[in-house]
């Protein structure tokens, strides 16, 4: 478990992730991707996770720049899109996405969703690019356990992480004891849905009780489970308190307590139906 935002998880490869991030879905302008993104890092986030569907590679690039950290120590996602997905096309992706970032290598590139027919070839290109050395690793993001699957049975690499829509009414409980039996790391995107949980009255007891806000007991109970947490804020305040989250611990029973929470809702498109 993690105890301070600078502490890393090891994923399957040997390679160390932060335990918590900052997400930066639909902040479209690159000058204020590039604001937020110099904020966070200069606040002590480490890990930063976009896109090429955000469109805002080119500013999180710039912040990267701009921040008061070296390029080696800030850990960076990206993701190849649906329409980019196929062995050609997602090296032609890739090299877009560095060009936009302005940089020399990810740390960890994911196939944003797993398209029939295409996720399987995509996932080849991704493994040449790992083995490059372009990619420090590579992993996924929407896959049910049959996606993996069926992904495992021509892949010469594992994923290191599969990036889900997580949160106490989507508990994705299969997914995530698959995804530990195969030592592959769950990463929780929209991990407060929209703030559509934040008044949960379990959540507001809680909160009552260490003396925190409904947004930070949810974000603890990720870190209790080993779920990396990429919370989204442009709000330097919200962007810091979403890490004040090392003082204190919830109990095995409030955690599954707030497990109880699940009723299968999602804010996203189901990856079956998508």
């Amino acid at each position: 478990m993690i105890n301070s935002l600078q502490d890393r998880i090891q994923l399957n490869n040997g390679i160390n992730i932060p335990g918590i991030g900052l997400g930066v879905y639909k902040v479209w302008e690159d000058q204020e991707a590039a604001d937020t993104v110099r904020t966070a890092i200069n606040q002590g986030y480490r890990l930063i996770d976009t896109a090429s569907f955000y469109d805002n590679e080119v500013g999180v690039g710039q912040g990267v720049q701009e921040a008061d950290a070296n390029r080696e120590d800030v850990f960076i996602t990206s993701k190849v899109w649906n329409e980019e997905q196929g062995y050609d096309e997602t090296l032609r992706a890739f090299e877009q996405s560095l060009q936009k970032l302005n940089m020399d290598y990810l740390d960890l590139y994911l196939i944003h969703w797993p398209v029939t027919g295409k996720y399987e070839d995509t996932w080849k290109a991704m493994e040449r690019l790992y083995s490059e050395g372009m990619i420090k690793s590579i992993g996924v993001s929407n896959f049910h356990k049959h996606h993996l699957e069926k992904l495992f049975v021509k892949a010469n690499e594992k994923p290191v992480v599969n990036q889900v829509e997580f949160h106490p009414h989507l508990i994705q409980r299969e997914v995530k004891q698959y995804c530990e039996r195969e030592d592959i790391k769950l990463e929780a995107w929209s991990p407060l849905k929209r703030g559509q949980v934040l008044e949960e009255d379990v959540i507001v007891s809680l909160a009552e009780k260490y003396q925190k806000t409904p947004a930070q007991i949810i974000l603890r109970w990720d870190i209790e489970q080993e779920v990396i947490t990429i919370p989204k804020s442009t709000n330097e305040k919200r962007m810091k308190e979403n890490t004040d989250i090392f003082d204190f611990q919830l109990t095995k029973e409030e955690v599954e307590t707030i497990n109880n929470l699940h009723c299968d809702s999602r804010t996203g498109p189901n990856p079956d139906e998508f």
